[in-house]
């Protein structure tokens, strides 16, 4: 068996503004650095993790070292399949933006925007690459809310036909016997404050 646990990146100053992210490199703000914090310190109080994944992504990095720093553990490797998905020209807009530039139907519009199956498959691609090649491990992987959610409806269609993934959220994996399950859902418990 294997355990994966897929952490959200904390708050960056385009979450509390509403604004797409994708790949634009945009740091933690001060709360998306307690709220690693508070994660970090819930896992240190759990089941050891043997090894750490991120993003290539600086907000993923930052959460990543924040949390390896309390529980002793450093980021083993950085990969870009679990990197968040590529917003197009909407990156950096909010929804107000967005609706203003290319009218309420954008979202049918070809804007540069990563196909939501492509995000999915790259994700689980990822998955089952690190389940067989690290059998028996504990892995935590830090990356994004479109990645992580659009990964778990594809591994898990019947039960997740929509997903939200809160910062700094924690959703756990088994894989055992070729079968995957996921026993624990964006759980934020750790969050001392309402964000």
């Amino acid at each position: 068996m294997v355990t994966i646990g897929l952490i959200r990146h904390g708050l960056t100053e385009w979450n509390s503004l509403g604004k797409a992210q994708g790949v634009s490199d945009i740091p933690l703000n001060e709360m998306g650095r307690k709220q690693a914090s508070d994660m970090g310190e819930r896992l240190s109080r759990e089941e050891k993790w043997d090894m750490m994944v991120t993003s290539d992504l600086s907000r993923a990095i930052e959460t990543a070292k924040i949390i390896g720093s309390i529980i002793d553990l450093p980021i083993s490797q950085m990969d870009k399949r679990v990197r968040e998905i590529n917003c197009g020209l909407i990156e950096g807009t909010t929804e107000e933006e967005r609706v203003k530039q290319w009218g309420s139907n954008w979202r049918n519009l070809e804007l540069g925007m990563e196909k939501f199956e492509d995000v999915s498959l790259r994700g689980k691609d990822f998955l089952e690459e690190i389940a067989s090649t690290y059998n028996g491990k504990r892995i935590l992987v830090i990356s994004h809310g479109a990645l992580i959610g659009l990964t778990l409806q594809h591994l898990f269609p019947q039960k997740f036909q929509r997903t939200y993934i809160d910062n700094t959220s924690i959703t756990i994996l088994n894989k055992t016997e070729g079968e995957w399950d996921c026993i624990l859902y964006n759980c934020t418990k750790h969050l001392k404050y309402i964000y």
